[in-house]
Parts: C-alpha cells; sequence; structure tokens
C-alpha cells in the first residue's frame, strides 16, 4: 500500500500541478484538501479539477464560521494590525488551515503534508509552524523548496500539466496572484511589482469599488457588541460570519478598507500587496469606537502594546504558542464590558462616527463638561499638576545651579 500525503488544495495553477509532481516524484497516493474560509465562487469545480490531475479524493472543509468565532473575533477585539495597516486576512487563516490539515492527516493516517507556498513568502512559515505544533511527527513537503520542483514560472507549471493531459482554466498573463476569504481578499503581482505603479484598480478590485465611484450619498449603520463580540447590524442579530458578510457588502458599496502597502515579509523583504478589506475595516473601527468609552487610560494604553504583539504572533505563525494564549487571555478580560451600540456613516472610503451609547460608558458628562460640576473641582488641579511636574521642575533647577558656575 502506498503511503498517503495530504495536500492542501486551492485549485490554483501551483496546487493543480504539484498533485502529478507528487505522484511522479515520490509515489504517493495524494489527497487533497481545500479548506474552505469563505473564498465564495474560488471552489467551483474543484474536485473534478483535482481528481482529473490524479488525487485519490478531496475532502472540502467548511470552517468559515469555526474561522471567524476563533480566529478573526480575537483579532478584532485584540484590535492586531500589522505594521498599522494590515489587518491579517491571510494570516488569520493559516492556523486554521493547518490544523484541519493534521485532523485529515490523521484520519487517513498520511505519513506527509505537503503546502504550495513559495520559497520567498510568509505562508511556508505559518503553515510549517502549525503543524510542527500539532503533529512534529508529520513529514512536511514545501513543494517549491524541493530540489525535485524545477518549475521556475508560470509558463512552466502549464507547460507541465498539459503534457500530463491536464486541461487548466489558467491563462499564463492573467492576473495578480490572490489569496482570498470571507475576512479579506489581497492582490499581489503584475503592476503592483513595482512601487512606482499606481494600481490599476479598475481591474483590480474585487468586493468593492474606489472611494471616487462610490455613492454621492453617505449611509448610516448601527452595530451592538456583547462582550467585545459583534452582535448585530442595524438592528438584525446574527452571528459573526453573517455580520461580516453583510458588512462587507456595506463597506465594498461605499470604498471602505482599500490599503495599499509595502509590508516587512518575515523572511526579510519587502512586498507591495493590495488589500480589499470592507469588512473587516469597519468592524475594527466600530470596536475601538466602543472600546473608547469603556476601557480606563491605563488599559487602553498596555493593550496597545498586546494588540502589536497579537499582530506580530500572528503574521509570524505563531499561533499555536503559550504566548498567543497568554496574550489572548489578557485581551479577553479587557472585553468583560465591551458591549453596547455604535452608530457611524460610510461615505466614500470614510468611515465617520454618529453617536456611542454603552451601559458601561466611563464618560461622565458631568466631568467632562465645561461646566463645573460637584465631582471635579479646577482648582484641584493645581495640586496635582505641582506633583505631576515635580521632577522636571527639580531637574531645571539643578541645570540652572550647574549652568551658573
Amino acid at each position: 500500500m502506498k503511503e498517503k500525503v495530504i495536500l492542501a488544495y486551492s485549485g490554483g495553477l501551483d496546487t493543480t500541478a504539484i498533485i502529478p509532481w507528487l505522484k511522479e516524484n515520490f509515489d504517493y497516493e495524494v489527497v487533497c484538501v481545500c479548506i474552505d474560509c469563505g473564498q465564495a465562487e474560488e471552489l467551483d469545480g474543484l474536485e473534478e479539477r483535482a481528481k482529473s490531475c490524479g488525487a485519490e479524493k478531496l475532502y472540502i472543509l467548511d470552517v468559515t464560521d469555526e474561522f471567524c468565532d476563533e480566529y478573526v473575533v480575537p483579532c478584532v477585539q485584540a484590535n492586531a494590525i500589522y505594521e498599522n495597516k494590515y489587518l491579517l486576512g491571510t494570516s488569520m487563516a493559516r492556523p486554521l488551515i493547518a490544523k484541519k490539515l493534521v485532523e485529515i492527516a490523521r484520519k487517513e493516517n498520511a505519513t506527509a503534508i505537503c503546502h504550495g507556498a513559495t520559497g520567498k513568502g510568509n505562508d511556508q512559515i505559518r503553515f510549517e509552524l502549525g503543524i510542527k505544533a500539532l503533529a512534529p511527527d508529520i513529514k512536511i513537503i514545501a513543494a517549491w523548496r524541493n530540489e525535485k520542483w524545477q518549475f521556475d514560472s508560470r509558463e512552466s507549471e502549464i507547460e507541465y500539466c498539459r503534457a500530463h493531459g491536464i486541461n487548466l482554466p489558467f491563462s499564463v498573463d492573467s492576473s495578480y496572484s490572490r489569496d482570498r476569504n470571507l475576512w479579506h481578499i489581497s492582490h499581489e503581482g503584475l503592476e503592483l511589482e513595482d512601487p512606482a505603479n499606481e494600481p490599476n484598480y479598475d481591474h483590480l478590485l474585487v468586493l468593492g469599488v474606489t472611494p471616487e465611484k462610490a455613492p454621492e450619498e453617505g449611509e448610516y449603520v448601527t452595530m451592538t457588541f456583547e462582550k467585545g463580540v459583534p452582535a448585530s447590524v442595524n438592528g438584525k442579530k446574527m452571528k459573526v460570519s453573517d455580520i461580516i458578510r453583510e458588512l462587507n457588502k456595506l463597506g465594498g458599496k461605499h470604498g471602505i478598507g482599500i490599503v495599499d502597502i509595502v509590508e516587512n515579509r518575515v523572511v526579510g523583504m519587502k512586498s507591495r500587496g493590495v488589500y480589499e478589506t470592507p469588512g473587516g475595516t469597519i468592524l475594527m473601527e466600530a470596536h475601538q469606537q466602543l472600546e473608547e468609552l469603556i476601557l480606563d487610560r491605563e488599559t487602553t494604553t498596555a493593550k496597545k502594546d498586546m494588540g502589536r504583539l497579537m499582530a506580530d504572533i500572528v503574521y509570524e505563525g505563531k499561533w499555536f504558542t503559550p504566548l498567543r494564549e497568554a496574550v489572548q487571555a489578557f485581551i479577553e478580560s479587557t472585553q468583560q464590558y465591551v458591549t453596547g451600540e455604535v452608530k457611524f456613516k460610510l461615505y466614500k472610503g470614510n468611515i465617520i462616527k454618529a453617536g456611542t451609547t454603552s451601559p458601561y460608558s466611563l464618560y461622565n458628562e458631568s466631568i467632562a463638561s465645561f461646566t463645573t460640576g460637584d465631582l471635579y473641582d479646577h482648582h484641584d488641579a493645581e495640586g496635582f499638576i505641582n506633583l505631576f511636574g515635580l521632577a522636571s521642575k527639580v531637574r531645571a533647577m539643578k541645570m540652572q545651579e550647574v549652568n551658573k558656575k
């Protein structure tokens, strides 16, 4: 009986070419696994394609709700944004994909897991750290780093497939390198490879339009959260995945969440990409608006540091680590009272505040008002400033003394 290998299968050119390559070079029985994190129509025709290329079977696992509830929500609660721009759409999905690959590998008694991530990117790190953390005994085959992988371009992969009688729905020229799930879609390649080029948004965008093409009238939206978890949109209670779907429609319509970024990859190089995250951008902003009312100053400061750390952990593929668990535990402890309603207006790429309420708001109008109230005496500030600035005053006095000598 042949040994089995689990192939992380997207149905794209790379993973399609890998099926015959694995059979030819390793004599494996290939079991393809496609993890559905909300890729929508990208899954059409996958089973027929995989089997026609030589796969013994194909698993398609819908993990969209698990992705949203257990991976997206913790990152939203943490406000985890890599390098202040990237909302971690690809990064958040990779540990879940690794987890499911391991589960199928155990079910099929497979000895190896193969992925098609390139040797230049972040995904090879994310997949392999996840697999190592969950199944250190399973062999990992990284096709692009394997000495038997002889392809160096899309053209060479297409020619290889044709030589093996595989008809492909791909063209050589064709399109950007994309990754899509419910949270976002990323675009790399073509004109984006030169940072001097402006993105061809008319050709590029999938989830929405540019702010210039958005409606001339804004649209009001209300959201509620319960303990930091999104609960409803415009008065309709929904599960998290459906909330993201609804916000994607609204955000795409109004040109929200388009980011052009040159980021620092884990492997050391810079890469340029355009990310569309319409619903995620709205969700992140709404959550932050609510937290502004509820978290105290010190907790807010500490949480910002933890959010940056969480973003690095997720970006670097370190989800299955004690550090991520500890950081997430801290974040979750801050969410106990993050409950309330957020109202905002979407208008040509902007999310404009329109009112926030919470039963746990720390905002006290009688204190914050310019009118003197019972809880705050302006004169109290004098003693506070004297003590708060004492170190600065003592140093200034000493410097005056030294300069006179």
